[in-house]
Parts: C-alpha cells; structure tokens; sequence
C-alpha cells in the first residue's frame, strides 16, 4: 500500500481502528532531541484534566487507548486506539517538543501515520519549521462519526508550556517547589501515620494562642457558622469535619496566590464549630490521595505554612532535570508532594475517606468539606464511590473551584435509585472574593437536610 503524501492543512479518512504516529528526523550529531506527545481533547478543544496529556512524564492516558510507542535515535511515536478512545475524546492533537534546540534545526522532519496492527503507512506529512519550540504535527478528529488525519505543521515558541496551556493545561513553571528545610530540622521522608499532627509539642492547644488577626476571624466565622446552622434547625450540631484537597498540576496558581491557605484558614472556623475536639481531618490528591496530618487549631498558622502545597511535579520538566533535588529534606510531618502526581483521581480519596470513616466510627456524624478545580472525568469510579457512603454517617460538600467542569458532581442530586441524598456541590468562579457569610451560607445549605433525614433512617443516632 503506497502511503498519501499529505500538504498542510490536508486530510484523509483513517480506516484503522488503531494507529501509530510516528515523529522521525534525520539523526544528525548536532540535531536536537525531540519527544512526541499527544493531548486527548472534547468537543470544546480542550482537556478534561492533565491526564488527558500523554508525554515523556506521563506515558500512558489511564484509559489505556493513548500511550507512547518506544522512542530511538532520530524518531519517537505515540499510539492511539481509536475504538478504545473515551466518548467524550472527539480530537487527539499530535504534538512534539525539541530538546536542545528549535525545530528549524531538524533535517528531514516528517510525520508518519501507520495502522498499528499490520504497519501499513497510512500517510506521510513532510514538514518545515523555523524558531518554533514545540510543534503540532498533526490532528485525529472525528466527523460525521468517522475519524480523520489532518495535517497541520503549527509550531509554538513557547516550548511545550505554551502549547499546554492552549489546551487548557494549567502550568506551574516554578515546579511548586517547597522551601528548603532548615539545617536544625531533621529530614522527615514518609507520610505522617494518620491520628498524629506533626505539631510541636509546645503549641497551646487554646485558640487563644493564634495570632490576634487570625483569632478574631476566627471568631467571626465561627459565629457566621452558628448562625447559619441555627437558621436551618441544627443548633448545636456537632461534627466530625474533614478537609480535602485538591493539589493536581492545575491548581498550582491557586497554591502560588495563597488562595488555597485562605480556604483551609476559613475551614477551619467549621471545624472549631463543629468539632469539639479543634482538631480536622485532612487529605490531600492528585494522581493519588495523601493524608496530611491533623490540623488542630491552636497550630493553624504553623499546620498552614508547612502542608498547605501543591504537587510538585514540574509537569513539563523533563525526569532526568527534575530529579535533580527530588531527594532533599522535608520538615517534620510533611508528605513528600511529589508522589502523588498531578492528574484528577478523585474516586481514590474518596474511598480513602470512606475507609477512615468506616474504620474510625464516632457518635456524631461526619462532614467532608471537598475543594477542586474540576477537570472530573472519573465519572462512574466516582459515582460508585459516593454511593457506597449512603449507608455511612457521612455528607460530602463539594466546592467546585472556577468553572473547568466537575462532571458527575454536578448532577449527583438528580441521580437515580438513591436511599438518601448525602452529597452536596457548589462552584464559585474566584473563592477569595466570595464573602465569609455568602460562603457559609452556601457550604451549609445542605448538611442541616441529610442530617435530618439521615436521623429519621437511622444513619446518624446521634
């Protein structure tokens, strides 16, 4: 079969049902290196979240359907199972990124398409570059239910960060690392046991002990709390409160700003309500879920500055560079943020929560107050997990953070076959201009019902 030689901007139907892209170059002595990659995008161009991107530090989507097919002097390719691709995937933008130069010093620069099963050269793009960084080679895409190759030869000189972000990756180009320790801590590698703080010793456990600033905040919102409890009939409700947290790759900014340190700071206010004994639960996640160690109030300024972190995983960094540091101290009671990734896996702490609810019971109930910047795609996982905590004491709020899409979140209370609805959810485009009283208002709106019900059917006894 004699391959279709492709100009810019052409495009053919592709019969396969899986195929291999294949980057080459002529693999001359002062050639860069360059590294194929692949972005699975909706309808609306952009990713679900930063597993949708397939690259040299992510090699495989979770699907299975997109991954890398083996990299050698002068070439690297990408596979793709079309019929294994996600409904929701209806474009997969073949890219690639130089390393050590700019594409115009590639010779012989071309795109192959080749059915994965018998090898047949499906098309060939022959392709010319110039300052660009990172390129576009070219695009699968569905229409009419049928998929096509079009070749495109679009560069960025931005590098790869540049045309991340075209798709909706959020990059942290700082690699959200964390301080160094100081020389009189000693290095503390292994996530806290769950129950212990991490705290000194020393620290009062009295909130009277925060700074003065924080105390009155937390005073106030303390009050807007009761209120807004009162006003709904569960005065005096009591609660187990647990934070979760939400550390993936696109929420570096939110970290950077110190809007995440902002929220915990105004959850903990429901937690010294609610809670007698001041202390929160706490859970951070990406790729995987991570128990942070208990946050007692008296410690908030300390529990803030040393686990308030995002992933970090620089996500565009190359292994080989970001390895560099990755074995330097952390202080006491920190988790090592770099092993739980930079994806969306929300399913997976979830049932960790779930599992720590069930294996630690308590009298009163418990409240999973949920933070995330969307990207939700793990919509039956998560779905099956939440329903699996019906039976439990347990109520999840979720808070949607901008507007990235948060999937099954978004309609769990319109889900059939429910015993009782123990799942709430709100999104705020800018969390730090939402008024403490409007953010109260809307975190408790639904708590104050389920326990209600969750009493009448004998969930909660208490």
């Amino acid at each position: 079969m004699t391959p279709i030689s492709l100009a810019k901007g052409a495009n053919i139907p592709v019969a396969a049902t899986s195929v291999r892209a294949v980057l080459s170059w002529a693999d001359l002595p002062d050639a860069p290196d360059a590294d194929a990659s692949a972005l699975l995008l909706t309808a609306d161009g952009k990713v679900r979240g930063d597993d949708d991107f397939v690259f040299y530090n992510q090699p495989a989507h979770p699907s299975g359907a997109v991954r890398h097919a083996g990299k050698h002097a002068g070439a690297d390719a990408v596979e793709i199972d079309l019929a294994a691709l996600e409904p929701a995937v209806t474009r997969v933008v073949l890219a690639a990124s130089a390393d050590g130069g700019t594409f115009g010093r590639f010779r012989e620069l071309r795109m192959r398409l080749l059915d994965a099963g018998s090898g047949a050269e499906l098309a060939v793009f022959e392709m010319a570059a110039t300052s660009e960084t990172a390129f576009v080679s070219g695009e699968l895409y569905l229409c009419d239910g049928r998929w096509k190759f079009r070749a495109v030869g679009q560069g960025y000189d931005s590098g790869l960060a540049g045309l991340a972000v075209d798709f909706g990756i959020s990059v942290d180009d700082a690699g959200g690392e964390a301080d160094p320790a100081p020389d009189d801590v000693p290095p503390e590698a292994a996530t806290p046991a769950p129950g212990t703080s991490g705290q000194r010793a020393d620290v009062p456990r009295g909130e009277e002990s925060l700074p003065v600033d924080m105390h009155k905040r937390l005073s106030l919102r303390k009050q807007h709390v009761t209120v807004n409890l009162a006003k709904r009939g569960a005065a005096g409700t009591r609660a187990r409160v647990v934070l979760v947290l939400d550390a993936s790759g696109s929420m570096a900014k939110l970290y950077a700003a110190r809007v995440v340190h902002d929220v915990v700071e105004r959850m903990a206010a429901v937690a010294a309500a609610l809670d007698d004994d001041g202390e929160m639960q706490a859970w951070t996640f990406a790729s995987k879920p991570a128990r942070l160690p208990d946050l007692r109030i008296a410690g908030l300024p300390e529990w803030l500055e040393l686990h308030i972190r995002g992933s970090e995983i620089a996500l565009l960094r190359r292994r080989k560079k970001a390895k560099e540091g990755a074995d330097r101290a952390l202080r006491a009671g920190q988790v090592d943020m770099s092993r739980i990734g930079f994806g969306n896996e929300e399913h997976l702490v979830i049932r960790e929560v779930r599992e720590f609810v069930t294996q630690q019971p308590r009298q009163e109930p418990t409240l999973v107050l949920f933070f995330s910047d969307g990207g939700v795609y793990r919509n039956d996982l998560i779905e099956r997990e939440l329903r699996a905590t019906e039976p439990l004491p347990v109520f999840w709020q979720f808070v949607g953070l901008g507007n990235a899409g948060f999937g099954v979140l978004e309609r769990f209370d319109t889900l059939p076959d429910r015993t009782i609805d123990n799942v709430g959810f709100f999104s705020v485009g800018d969390i730090a201009r939402v008024p403490d009283e409007e953010l109260y208002e809307r975190l408790l709106s639904e708590f104050p019902t389920w326990l209600a019900a969750a009493r009448r059917t004998g969930v909660v006894t208490s």
